[in-house]
Parts: structure tokens; C-alpha cells; sequence
């Protein structure tokens, strides 16, 4: 599986270790940046990429993309502007909460991004929920999918 990640300055630290992570584990890790830290940049220049990228290759399954921010939320609302990019907001530690969501989202909503906010998740977190959500698969239930249709239909 392909994983493309990006990070603002607030999510830099987090995305590197995630990154390390994820490649020990042998997924194949692409960083769209920043790939220095850079207290000034600004978080829509990466997270483009990562939607660009996600929506055009959004009929393989073999793709997946990562956002970090500082809350996550400016993360999530400018990766879901792309076309067929469906993603989902994690933050904070509580294991069970995320741990649902992040299979929800994948089983309901065959999420295909996720955007963490840095600020509320510890990071061996973080990289728990990042795995749980990558195994899980989407349901291909017939209800599941008339509403993503109607999602995309727009």
C-alpha cells in the first residue's frame, strides 16, 4: 500500500515519526512535504498535494493519504475539497473512541485520508489508530455504497 503524507510546521514531528514507523512496517511512505521544519509555512501548500494525489488514484485501494496539523481540522476541510477524497478527523487519546472511528470510517465511508491533529494525540497513539484504520476495509454494503454515490453525485 502507497501512503502519501504531508504536515504543516505543527505536525512536522509527528508525521517523521509516523513516516519511520509506517516504512518499518514496509508500506511504501511518500512525504509531500514540508520536508524541513519551517515555523512559517503553511498548511494548505502540502495538503494540496496529498489531495491532488489521493483523488487520482481514488479507484485503487492501494492508496492512502495521512494530513497533520496542529488540530487537524483546517487539514481535513482543505484535503476534502479534492474530488472523491473522503477524510476523517482523529485527535485526543481516547483509545476507544478513535479506534471506532477510525474503523467506522473505513467500513461506513471508505475513508481514503485521515488528518490528525498533533496537539491532542500522543504519538504511539496516533500510530495505533494510523495502523487500525489502514487493515480495515469498506463494507461494500449496499447502503454504504448509494450514500457514498450520493456523496459524490453532488
Amino acid at each position: 500500500m502507497k501512503i502519501v503524507i504531508a504536515s504543516d510546521h505543527a505536525g512536522f514531528e509527528l508525521k517523521s515519526y509516523l513516516i519511520k514507523a509506517l516504512r518499518e512496517k514496509e508500506y511504501d511512505v511518500v512525504d509531500m512535504g514540508n520536508t524541513i521544519y519551517d515555523d512559517t509555512d503553511d498548511y494548505p501548500d502540502y495538503i494540496k498535494m496529498v489531495g491532488e494525489y489521493v483523488s487520482e488514484h481514488n479507484n485503487s485501494k492501494q492508496y492512502r493519504g495521512i494530513v497533520i496539523g496542529g488540530s487537524g481540522q483546517g487539514e481535513n476541510i482543505c484535503v476534502n475539497k479534492f474530488t472523491n477524497v473522503r477524510s476523517v478527523l482523529i485527535y485526543g487519546n481516547d483509545r476507544e473512541l478513535n479506534t471506532t472511528i477510525a474503523k467506522l470510517s473505513r467500513q461506513h465511508n471508505n475513508a481514503n485520508v485521515m488528518s490528525l491533529g498533533s496537539r491532542f494525540i500522543e504519538q504511539n497513539r496516533a500510530l495505533e489508530i494510523v495502523h487500525i484504520w489502514l487493515e480495515e476495509n469498506f463494507s461494500n454494503e449496499e447502503r454504504h455504497i448509494r450514500r457514498l454515490s450520493k456523496i459524490e453525485n453532488k
